[in-house]
């Protein structure tokens, strides 16, 4: 029970891979704060964990809006007085080749994926900088998609790399406060991802258009299939607690792509060794 009285805040909570982590903290005797766009499965949610025990409030929360991660943490702080663990987990898909985009879409996405994390982190930053706990941390949920790319999901894509990039620099600009920055890589996973993203997208924006061929020329690509690349959302969290307890920088899931990783770095590194050869 490392987690017992330390409070864990979970964006994206209400379902998927931020109920899982949700599950994973309340497991180990951890205070919650449940935040999601559909407030609804918020609450059902803490409902559940209260029923076993755990201390949880739950709110609706657009992380694209600042003022609405802002009103959550000054209520998180109200609650718990401070945090001890982040979990930005948000990412919102639209699926579509590059030509074919819009710029509601990629705005969209942008604003969710990259601004929702950014908004996460310095809303509650200040109750973890708060806490006089043990270790703390920041877990950003990145994608496998940042290792293995696929056709028709450039705005997915793009903003993953984004948000790994940010995690490098937040990692090191809290290094010398004992805040543990940790990126996490889920591969597929058999969850509500698209359907709660078709159902996140304003209206205003039109509507979010998932076309079934764009999905399966996405796994083509990338070489995923249901067999190597697609799991639980419980199961890819099954090793958080220690990867965290470790302050491991990256988390892998699940998912078969090592090979691809190794591929990738060798045309790296195999592109320096080509300048060093012509100083």
């Amino acid at each position: 029970m490392e987690y017992q009285g330390r409070t864990v805040v979970v964006t994206g909570a209400g379902s998927g891979l931020g109920a899982a982590m949700a599950d994973l903290f309340a497991a180990e005797g951890a205070g919650l704060a449940l935040l999601d766009i559909d407030g609804d499965r918020a609450q059902e949610k803490a409902a559940e964990l209260r029923a076993r025990g755990a201390d949880v409030i739950a709110m609706p929360v657009d992380v694209a809006d600042k003022p609405s991660v802002e009103a959550a943490a000054a209520r998180v702080e109200q609650h718990f007085g401070c945090c001890d663990v982040v979990c930005p987990n948000v990412g919102v898909q639209q699926f579509g080749a590059i030509d074919k985009l819009t710029d509601n879409d990629w705005s969209w996405v942008h604003t969710v994926n990259v601004m929702g994390v950014i908004h996460t982190v310095n809303a509650f930053l200040p109750l973890l900088r708060k806490s006089k706990g043990g270790s703390r941390h920041i877990l950003l949920t990145a994608s496998a998609s940042y290792f293995t790319p696929g056709v028709r999901m450039a705005a997915y894509v793009a903003t993953k790399y984004a948000v790994v990039g940010y995690g490098e620099v937040l990692r090191m600009e809290l290094a010398g406060e004992g805040i543990n920055v940790s990126m996490l890589f889920p591969a597929g996973m058999t969850t509500r991802h698209l359907e709660s993203s078709i159902a996140a997208r304003p209206k205003a924006l039109g509507e979010s258009k998932l076309n079934r061929d764009d999905i399966e020329a996405m796994m083509a690509s990338a070489g995923i299939t249901q067999e190597n690349h697609l799991a639980t959302a419980e199961h890819a969290v099954r090793n958080l607690l220690g990867e965290l307890r470790e302050n491991q920088p990256y988390i892998i899931t699940h998912g078969a792509y090592k090979a691809q990783v190794e591929s990738q770095q060798r045309k790296v590194l195999e592109a320096f060794d080509r300048m060093l050869a012509n100083p």
